[in-house]
């Protein structure tokens, strides 16, 4: 599997596109923005640049993207009109893999323009956008360039499916049957592209320069917890099931898993401190409904909000399936995905974990 090449979200603005299918991300983007405002702002207060820049790491397309940018340059600027400065300039980076749907992003700059000048009104300088296409486990920016990344919701996917997983048999990521070979497969290609991650973002940051990443994680050390495996698990099911009738080839699902790892908080710091040129500000550990489109229990409602999460995890999962499974099979996957996500969901409260790390680069 070439992940850069097949990984990405859906795009467009289809039933099953990420634009239409995105508000558990827009949920956890609102839950972490204290974190997001008081880093930016400590940061512009003590650098005072004329030029800010700002990157965001795994952007993906639809009405988040710009959504989140904005608020980040918001935050600054109204900070820099109460110190009474000058208006600056802002210097946009939005990066994500070259399959993303950029296109898109680049339609809704000129009404993202329009909506932003009639708020911020004209005492605010020019935002400068540039579209980024590559991988972040590999430099993207010049040296010392960028005073704030930001990152939300990407930085659990691997640059590659670990090698060694042939005994990972029946399943397409981690699990409690896994063999100890294939978690430490895991977790070595974790510590491999993290350790990576950090020592790009390193040269590119200005010192002092600032970042904040919120990603899937687990609170529990076991990477076979339940709390980061098993929406993953529940998909393994539907796609044995197909496996079961024939219509899905077995050896095409011992063949498949899945190019992600939702690490601990004690994994990340771990790293952080063995590449040494951050500072860890805040930690913060956060869980949200895997049904965040309503609270209510009752059976209708329920059976809704099971098929809505499949819906959500096809917009992100679908692209990846469809270059090992082809599309035929995905209108059927999915429909199973969600009667066991239903059937799951009417037995017990289930949460993503997320993680959020706050970091300064040292001078």
């Amino acid at each position: 599997m070439e992940v850069v090449r097949v990984l990405h979200m859906n795009g467009g603005v289809g039933d099953f596109s990420y634009a239409n299918n995105s508000i558990l991300q827009l949920k956890v983007i609102s839950m972490t923005r204290p974190i997001v405002e008081e880093a930016i702002s400590s940061l512009y207060c003590s650098a005072l640049p004329t030029t800010f820049t700002i990157a965001d790491l795994g952007c993906s397309s639809g009405p988040n993207t710009l959504m989140a940018v904005s608020q980040l340059i918001k935050t600054v600027d109204n900070i820099r009109r109460n110190l009474c400065n000058n208006p600056i300039e802002y210097q946009v980076f939005l990066n994500d893999l070259p399959g993303n749907d950029f296109n898109a992003i680049f339609k809704a700059l000129p009404s993202f323009h329009e909506s932003f000048k009639r708020e911020m009104g004209d005492d605010v300088g020019p935002c400068l956008f540039t579209g980024v296409p590559g991988s972040f486990y590999g430099r993207l920016f010049p040296s010392r360039s960028v005073h704030f990344i930001h990152s939300s919701y990407s930085l659990h996917w691997l640059s590659k499916v670990p090698e060694g997983l042939e005994e990972n048999k029946r399943n397409i990521y981690m699990a409690e049957t896994s063999p100890a070979s294939v978690l430490k497969a895991y977790y070595d290609q974790f510590q491999t592209d993290f350790s990576l991650f950090l020592r790009c973002r390193a040269e590119e940051l200005v010192g002092g320069g600032c970042m904040v990443l919120t990603l899937l994680g687990r609170r529990s050390e076991d990477p076979t917890s339940k709390e980061c495996c098993y929406i993953w698990e529940l998909l393994a099911m539907a796609l044995n099931d197909m496996v079961s009738q024939g219509i899905i080839e077995e050896e095409k699902l011992e063949s498949f898993n899945l190019p992600k790892y939702m690490p601990s908080p004690t994994e990340m710091s771990i790293e952080i401190g063995k590449e040494g040129s951050f500072v860890i500000n805040r930690i913060q550990v956060s869980k949200v409904d895997w049904n965040v489109y309503n609270n209510n229990d009752e059976s209708n409602e329920l059976r809704a909000g099971g098929y809505n999460v499949a819906k959500y995890m096809r917009a992100v999962a679908e692209p990846i399936l469809v270059s090992h499974f082809g599309e035929a099979m995905m209108d059927e996957l999915f429909i199973r995905y969600g009667e066991i996500i239903v059937d799951r969901m009417a037995k017990e409260k289930l949460e993503f974990v997320n993680i959020t790390i706050s970091l300064t680069k040292m001078k």
